[in-house]
Formats: structure tokens, sequence, C-alpha cells
């Protein structure tokens, strides 16, 4: 008998009226008697379900209603229309038992005190979500081991570094041992290496209390390290639900080669084979549409001598950027401002 989705979205809508304020003072006093207002759609009647131990990314260009999405499951904000259930709980409820059983990190939003150590806020934690001291002390010492900040935790929050603070975020966030983890942006600014410690320690958390994670990065090694399943919502609309694999065989139209030449060979011939990338003797690199590579490759091959040939998808964060781009057009019925350079979409 199949169970029930730990995430179950339906219709799920949140439109938002904004105070439209023009320039000048003649028109601020006017616009104390008539106002003007302009309605956004952060999110348009979305439908999705998330089942139990899935770790899910969230991504789409700034503004596309992710981080709408993840305030409304989290019971942040109330929706406009729809229906939604979270563990069963309908989030905007803000049950007791509910807010005991999920959490939610902000990559740009602090949930500790800054002035103190973070083990003080965690000890408020402690008596909020009321643990029992033995097993809030050794969830605490785990997370700490897991996270290597055990040595940094009576050091002032504002003292600490943006990659140190993080991790004392997520030990917040986990020390109640949630069922459902919500994560905007918690990589945020952070160098390579903080990056790097961040991914490893979710992976490993995830996948040891197979608990529900809902990621929303601007990232894509975020996503690519950790994420199988990929949701793209652009306009408040999901345009996309499927596997990190399927984005790159359904949006990825080209392939890059690299060929390296014998020594004795010349590039005469090439100069016009595909689109070219780089030229580094003996190698060469250019792009091909993907149902071209076969014929191609084969004409190279009856002329030049190749000693090694290499063929690579696209970067992911140009395959992501050129769905960004089609979701737009689309709303936009195919006259978008970004016409002619998808990867403008991502850099908004």
């Amino acid at each position: 008998m199949r169970t029930m989705p730990i995430i179950d979205i339906k219709k799920l809508s949140k439109t938002y009226r904004v105070y439209q304020k023009k320039e000048g003072l003649l028109a601020s006093l006017r616009g104390l008697v008539h106002r003007q207002y302009r309605t956004i759609h952060a999110v348009s009647e979305i439908d999705l379900t998330v089942e139990q131990g899935e770790f899910v990314a969230f991504l789409g260009p700034n503004g596309a209603g992710k981080t709408t999405t993840l305030k409304m499951l989290s019971g942040v904000i109330n929706p406009s229309s729809g229906q939604c259930t979270v563990m069963g709980f309908v989030p905007w409820k803000r049950e007791n038992a509910f807010r005991r059983r999920m959490a939610l990190v902000m990559g740009q939003k602090n949930q500790l005190w800054w002035d103190l150590p973070a083990q003080e806020s965690f000890r408020l934690h402690q008596h909020i979500y009321g643990i029992e001291k033995g097993r809030f002390e050794q969830t605490k010492s785990e997370l700490a081991d897991m996270l290597t900040v055990t040595e940094l935790m009576g050091q002032p929050v504002r003292e600490l570094s943006l990659g140190e603070r993080m991790k004392m975020e997520l030990i917040a966030a986990l020390l109640h041992s949630p069922s459902v983890l919500f994560l905007d942006e918690p990589t945020i600014g952070l160098d390579v290496v903080a990056q790097h410690n961040i991914q490893n320690f979710l992976r490993h958390y995830q996948q040891d209390r197979k608990i529900t994670i809902i990621l929303t990065s601007h990232y894509m090694k975020d996503i690519a390290a950790l994420c199988r399943r990929v949701v793209i919502i652009a306009g408040g609309t999901i345009h996309y639900d499927g596997s990190l694999r399927g984005i790159i065989d359904r949006f990825g139209s080209e392939k890059i080669i690299t060929l390296t030449l014998a020594k004795t060979e010349s590039l005469a011939g090439l100069e016009k084979v595909g689109r070219e990338v780089s030229i580094e003797i003996p190698k060469i690199k250019f792009r091909l549409p993907k149902d071209e590579v076969a014929k191609t490759l084969a004409q190279v091959f009856s002329t030049k001598h190749v000693e090694d040939i290499v063929v690579e998808d696209p970067p992911l964060e140009e395959v992501i950027a050129r769905v960004f781009f089609e979701a737009e057009q689309s709303m936009n019925g195919g006259n978008s401002s970004a016409a002619g350079n998808p990867l403008e979409i991502s850099r908004r």
C-alpha cells in the first residue's frame, strides 16, 4: 500500500499587492489619497509531492518563488489559495506538534544571538523544543563533532566566520531532530572549502537520518553534490520536475568535444568544425549540436590522426540558465528581454 507523501501541495498560490510609489512630491501627496497597486503572483497554483527521505532541489532565477514556497511550507506565511500538508499538518496553522518536527534555515537570516556564544542559543532551543537534557547534550556533541566546531561553541557568534556561523545555524536547526528540513541558500557567500564542508555534512546527515530536505541554492555544485531530484520554478510556476541527468538530456542541446591531435597533424580543415571554444595545440576544443556529433567525428577521424578524444556535457550552470531562459520566454509569449543570451537570466 502506498504511503502518504510527506509533502503534498495542490494548487498552492501566493499573491502580493505592491504599492506603486511615483517619483516627486506632488505624486507622493496624490498617492496618499489614490494609491495604485500592482499584483505580484509569487507562486501560481503549483502541484508537488515529496516522499519521505527525498533530497529535493528548488532551482530558479531570483524572484521565481522558491523562497516564498519554502516559507509557506514551513508556516512562516499563509498562501492566498490552494492546499498543502507537511507530515499531515497544515503548515500555516503553526501547531506546536508541527513546529517540533520541522526546521527552516535561511542563509541570509540568523537565528542565533549575535553577542552570545552559540552554546547559549542552543540551550534556549533546548527549552523551546522541550528536549530532554541527556538527548540534548548527545545530539549537540554529535553535530558539533560532525561539523568540527566543538572548540568554537563558547565563542561569541559575531566573532565567527561566515562558514562557522552557518555550521552553528545548522546545529541549532537540527538539535530537535526534525523530520523535514528546509534550507534556503545555506552556502550563500561561503568560500569553496566551507561550501564543500557543508555539502559533506548534509549528505552524510541526510543519508544517516533519512530525513526529507528541500534545498534552494544558486550554487550548482550544491545541487550536483546533494540532490537527485530537481524542481525548477520560474515566474511562480513549476517548469521541470525530475532528475538532474534529465535536465542535461532534455535541455543540453550541445556537446563539448576536445580532440588531441598527433604532433604531426595540422589544424587545417578543422576551422569550420563546430563552434570553436579554444585551441591549445595539439588540443582543440569545440561545440557541436548533439545530433551532429557522430557524423562530424567520423569525418574528422577519416582525415586526421587523433590521439585522444573527450566528449562532455556543457557546464550544469549553462544548462540550467537555458531552462530559465526558455521558461521566461514561454511566460512572455516568446518575447523575452534576455533573448539571445540565456546566461543573463541566471545573473539577475
